[in-house]
């Protein structure tokens, strides 16, 4: 997954369940190289209550979960893949918890404190009906479809959800339905959460109603566009830079873990220039000094 998408719907996930987690993306899954997670998130206790407060997203994330978020209907084989992800990731978190504890000698034996088996979230724009049949999901409710709880996985259609606050963020991932969860988005106040989170990331990635909309988004593009434009306006302002450090800072954290404080210094004392130049460079760089190296 490496088009403007999958990298938009990737960090829109990763900023949002940053709110109350723990979010990495493009997780290598061992052998090194062969697989990699999209999105991982690992709750955190603390900030249960803002979990509460993020809807569908934050009621998919209560658990230590693996986001695999598809721009076509997924089939029989790309759901077989998230399976193997997951199952290989459940037995890497075992053994990472055995070295922890110093345990070197037996790769099978049990780990001395038990490992959480990771969920599986897949997203997917449309209904993939030979998956959900093959494997005998159950819908739970218009969109969200589980199986029993030993697999710990869930299939949400993305085209089946309700045009609900508590989906709109969910929602941005199916470029069908973006033109509809951008104007929702853009009528939120200012400090609403959900506008906070995604209206960068739009602005980032360039993303405006695509073609091919029903005629009722068609006729609010022009609208819709027009909000785009004053949202990016307002975040090359002086006073939307305390915003785009905010942003940058989650980003970084996310890309490279803990900053140091020199790090975090230089971006809160950044001009809107070295902010702009940065934002651009994060989802690409390797590395923190590719990011705030030479400016």
């Amino acid at each position: 997954m490496h088009n403007r998408d999958d990298l938009f719907i990737k960090a829109l996930l990763a900023v949002a369940l940053s709110r109350a987690a723990t979010a990495e993306t493009e997780v290598e899954v061992v052998p090194a190289g062969a697989q990699r997670i999209d999105v991982y998130s690992v709750p955190d206790p603390a900030l249960a209550g803002e979990l509460a407060d993020m809807g569908m997203l934050g009621e998919l994330a209560a658990d230590p979960t693996i986001f695999e978020p598809f721009s076509d209907t997924p089939a029989m084989r790309e759901m077989r893949a998230c399976f193997r992800k997951q199952l290989v990731w459940h037995h890497e978190l075992e053994r990472r918890a055995r070295l922890a504890a110093g345990d070197l000698t037996d790769a099978e034996a049990e780990p001395p404190q038990p490992v959480p088996f990771p969920a599986l979230v897949v997203l997917s724009p449309g209904r993939p009906k030979t998956v959900l049949d093959a494997y005998g999901f159950v819908a739970v409710r218009p969109g969200l479809y589980t199986l029993a709880p030993g697999f710990a996985a869930r299939i949400v259609v993305l085209s089946e959800l309700p045009s609900t606050r508590a989906t709109v963020l969910v929602r941005l991932a199916a470029e069908k339905l973006r033109a509809a969860a951008i104007a929702e988005i853009l009528r939120m106040p200012g400090d609403a959460w959900e506008r906070k989170t995604a209206e960068p990331l739009l602005v980032k990635f360039d993303l405006e109603p695509s073609a091919g909309t029903t005629p009722e988004e068609t006729m609010n593009i022009a609208e819709i566009q027009q909000q785009v434009e004053e949202a990016r306006q307002k975040l090359r302002d002086d006073g939307r830079r305390d915003g785009r450090r905010e942003v940058l800072l989650k980003l970084l954290a996310i890309r490279f873990g803990e900053l140091p404080q020199a790090a975090m210094a230089r971006v809160k004392a950044a001009r809107s220039e070295e902010l702009d130049a940065w934002v651009e460079r994060v989802l690409e760089a390797k590395s923190l000094y590719e990011v705030l190296g030479d400016s």
